[in-house]
């Protein structure tokens, strides 16, 4: 026979059970939830599958809630409002190189663009500009001032851009084209070489330090009126 004494125990227990069981009912997944994560539609696949699996590589793909990473390319750096160098980039870097928003590429190789890399300029609308410098590792040799010239003429061009300037590493000839550059800003000798230096290190060439202590800014056409540099 149960007491008053018992059944008022009860009734006090009772309610703390209900309290232990509340957690793992809250644990159990609502069915509106469950149906909102199988209707919801898929990250969008990256433009660039197809040209990364043609390379043989991963195609870049984001988990749900996460960011694509982009991998910038060799020695990338911003030169100033709209012009960045770097070296060659492959096919790894094509996302990070379309969130700069490029309209223009100037590459200093003189071997064939890569298909895959033409492909992306195309799908973007990216224009490329080659001025095929060799990348001799003799010293002393000739730079063709020439061609120099009308690189840097392309570059301050403001309607090419934002411009990416590359060779195949970012050290050499970018580091030539961007001293001469800095010449046309009014850079001081010592913060040129110091800069070139930077991507240089030890490869350092007393021809490139040469090139740019004598070259004439005159011939550049597109000396602009001031610099954020």
């Amino acid at each position: 026979m149960v007491t008053e004494k018992d059944a008022l125990r009860q009734c006090k227990e009772q309610p703390c059970r209900r309290q232990d069981e509340a957690p793992a009912l809250a644990a159990l997944p609502s069915s509106s939830s469950s149906e909102k994560d199988s209707d919801a539609m898929p990250p969008p696949s990256s433009p660039y599958a197809a040209l990364l699996r043609r390379e043989g590589e991963a195609a870049p793909a984001a988990a749900a809630g996460e960011e694509l990473l982009l991998v910038p390319p060799l020695n990338f750096a911003m030169v100033d409002h709209g012009i960045y160098r770097s070296g060659f980039p492959d096919v790894s870097n094509l996302p990070f190189l379309e969130s700069l928003r490029l309209r223009s590429v100037l590459c200093l190789c003189p071997e064939l663009y890569p298909e895959a890399n033409l492909e992306f300029l195309r799908a973007h609308g990216i224009r490329l500009f080659q001025f095929g410098i060799d990348g001799s590792k003799e010293p002393f040799v000739n730079i063709p001032e020439d061609r120099i010239c009308e690189a840097l003429n392309v570059i301050l061009d403001v309607r090419n851009h934002p411009v990416l300037i590359h060779c195949k590493r970012g050290k050499h000839r970018t580091g030539c084209v961007v001293g001469c550059l800095r010449k046309s800003q009014r850079w001081c000798l010592t913060s040129i070489f110091d800069e070139y230096q930077r991507f240089a290190a030890a490869k350092t060439r007393v021809s490139d330090l040469r090139f740019m202590e004598l070259f004439d800014i005159s011939s550049i056409k597109h000396l602009p009126g001031s610099f954020t540099c």
